[in-house]
């Protein structure tokens, strides 16, 4: 049942609302709006900052995993590129593997409050904040509903720690699941006020077309992006993590767009493409070199 909800809220909910906008759209006056030139600088930049937000957001969790247990008597844990171990024994070590979730959920609540209310100004910035509260929020949420589904999951081992019942699960689901769609529709705004001209909002197509070369098409770019800094390991877990935390809101954005008929484009152009490409390098070299050997906590 929570397998047909969820698909239900995260696939046929955006087909839904973007039905709905098309209907919306043919109903109405046509407005008239210049074309806008589409810009691969902008997505490329965005897929970029998107990779340095998911990888970044990634490190949070693990440490924040890593964290409560070197501190806690009998547990040693080792910090990876893409996982974290421990060896030894206590009853807290459920409950902590609870604290990575939250962390990037705190996280990503400040800059989702940060990026709507504007900051920073820098264009670049607010682009990059915005993915930090995507990845932030929608990196959390959907554990929620994976730890319903799995005791075996990180989220699922601090839910069986905490004794919940079934009930009690399928309810924390499916309020994660509207948290999902919420977040995603929250970010829509935020994301069009990046246009740097007014006809790229000007109307309901402009702003889907706005969120699929800002939001959309750089997430699917940053997410094979993000695949270099979790190798080696199974291939489900190095694609599938990064497609369950990029689609849905993606979808949900996409699908919304169309409602923000009062979008003012304050934005400036992206131009700089070296600045969060070497931060993506730099980013990797760490992850490769550093944290795959191994970092013990202990």
């Amino acid at each position: 049942m929570l397998l047909i909800i969820t698909a239900i809220v995260l696939l046929a909910g955006p087909a839904l609302l973007a039905l709905a906008g098309l209907f919306a759209s043919k109903s109405a006056t046509p407005a008239r709006a210049d074309r806008v030139r589409w810009s691969w600088r902008t997505v490329l930049v965005s897929a970029l900052l998107y990779a340095l937000a998911f990888n970044l957001t990634f490190f949070v969790q693990e440490v924040f995993l890593v964290v409560p247990k070197a501190l806690t008597p009998g547990l040693q844990p080792t910090l990876f590129h893409n996982n974290h171990l421990w060896t030894g024994e206590n009853p807290l070590a459920s409950l902590f593997q609870g604290t990575g979730a939250l962390a990037t959920a705190i996280v990503g609540l400040a800059c989702l409050f940060a990026v709507r209310a504007g900051r920073p100004r820098s264009v670049a910035w607010r682009l990059f904040v915005l993915w930090m509260a995507y990845c932030g929020l929608l990196m959390a949420l959907p554990q929620v509903v994976i730890g319903a589904l799995s005791t075996g999951s990180d989220v699922g081992m601090a839910m069986v720690y905490f004794g919940l019942s079934l009930e009690t699960k399928f309810i924390a689901a499916l309020i994660a699941l509207a948290a999902i769609v919420v977040v995603s529709l929250a970010l829509v705004r935020p994301a069009l006020e990046l246009a740097d001209e007014p006809a790229a909002v000007a109307t309901p197509a402009a702003r889907t077309r706005f969120v699929l070369q800002t939001i959309a098409l750089p997430m699917l770019i940053g997410t094979a992006l993000v695949i270099p800094f979790r190798v080696p390991r199974e291939m489900l877990e190095v694609v599938l993590l990064p497609l369950i935390v990029g689609v849905p809101g993606a979808l949900w954005m996409l699908a919304g767009a169309w409602r923000v008929r009062d979008a003012q484009a304050t934005g400036t152009p992206l131009r700089a493409i070296v600045t969060p490409l070497l931060g993506a390098i730099a980013l990797l070299l760490v992850f490769q070199l550093v944290l795959r050997p191994g970092v013990a906590f202990y």
